[in-house]
């Protein structure tokens, strides 16, 4: 059996090389600029937590082929590999690497929140009861 080269920390570190994370109010900021704020919780954790407003719920299994513009299962918002994007989590740590997967497909602006969901709240920013904006 080979194990992986620096295991999962290394992998995270390696995702958030050369991308500017931003905190929660840089978030709400890019949102209002019209950055795609995606958000990748699961129903569980989203009921916990409450949805965040304009943010588009997209599974983190189906995420590439709904933002990418090439592919034939985009959402109508993914119109080009220059749009923003936020990927949102819990706690900042699978956005990352779903960010960075998000670059290797040529969405070079996809980033994430720092802190996730977690901070987001901590920062007083809103939340709803939704509902959310799924798309599968």
């Amino acid at each position: 059996m080979t194990t992986a080269v620096g295991g999962v920390d290394a992998l995270l570190e390696r995702a958030r090389d050369g991308m500017r994370r931003l905190d929660p109010r840089e978030t709400w900021a890019a949102v209002a600029d019209g950055a795609l704020l995606v958000d990748t919780r699961t129903d569980r954790q989203r009921a916990r937590q409450g949805e965040l407003p304009g943010a588009i719920v997209i599974d983190r299994t189906v995420l590439e082929w709904r933002l990418d513009p090439a592919s034939g299962s985009r959402i109508p918002e993914a119109t080009g590999y220059d749009v923003p994007v936020v990927v949102v989590c819990r706690q900042g740590y699978s956005s990352s690497l779903a960010a960075a997967s998000l670059r290797a497909i040529g969405l070079h602006r996809a980033t994430d929140l720092a802190g996730g969901v977690e901070a987001w709240i901590t920062a007083g920013l809103p939340t709803t009861a939704g509902p959310a904006d799924v798309r599968e």
